[in-house]
């Protein structure tokens, strides 16, 4: 039987991948030590940048996040999977009953044609049983598989929001043009990484 056709690894990194790639421009309030340091480099462009893997890995909302998602997802393949070998032994045991009853007619076994024909019947009714199983088990799976994904979208819906909301009150007074996720970057310049101060801010935030 299909297990649940779910991609876990990474499981909020690869939905969270199009967040991350921001292009922010926001109004004025208080400044950063970061942006600071950027102003006071002459050379520098008025954009910075953030490193989404450790955003994912040191941000609390995320991290519990990722718990609870792999959570729901090992209950649902612990239920999935019992309900499969369930049904896996019921259809081995009614294969071999066909079996049975085909060496029993083979051999003129039974004592009348009717006994026979109520044999078959019987083993009609539970095929058509088995057939509705396994169809209910297919659309526990598709259940699962979509309750997954829902519960992913709204996470990540829910981290979308948070980053940003921070990053609106992060760059307040509008001293940083464009923040960008460093994966989208050929090269790295020192100077530009916000990072640590992002995850700090939003942790604090999410504590209180």
């Amino acid at each position: 039987m299909n297990k649940i056709a779910i991609i876990v690894d990474s499981v909020l990194a690869a939905a969270i991948v199009a967040l991350f790639v921001i292009f922010f421009t926001v109004t004025p309030g208080a400044k950063k030590p970061a942006a600071q340091e950027v102003e006071a480099a002459g050379d520098l462009l008025p954009l910075a940048v953030v490193n989404t893997d450790s955003i994912l890995k040191h941000y609390t909302l995320a991290v519990e996040a990722q718990d609870k998602l792999m959570s729901q997802y090992e209950e649902s393949t612990v239920k999935l999977d019992t309900k499969a070998k369930s049904l896996q032994k019921e259809m081995e045991t009614f294969q071999r009953d066909v079996l049975d009853f085909q060496r029993k007619v083979e051999a003129n076994a039974f004592l009348s044609r009717e006994r026979a024909e109520s044999e078959q019947a019987k083993l009609q009714k539970k095929e058509q049983q088995l057939m509705v199983k396994q169809q209910d088990l297919e659309n526990l799976r598709q259940k699962l598989s979509n309750d997954f994904m829902q519960q992913q979208a709204e996470l990540t819906q829910q981290l979308q929001d948070s980053v940003q909301a921070y990053l609106s009150e992060y760059n307040a007074d509008g001293h940083i043009h464009i923040i960008l996720n460093d994966a989208v970057l050929m090269n790295k310049v020192a100077g530009y990484d916000i990072t640590d101060e992002v995850i700090e801010g939003l942790n604090a935030r999410y504590s209180k």
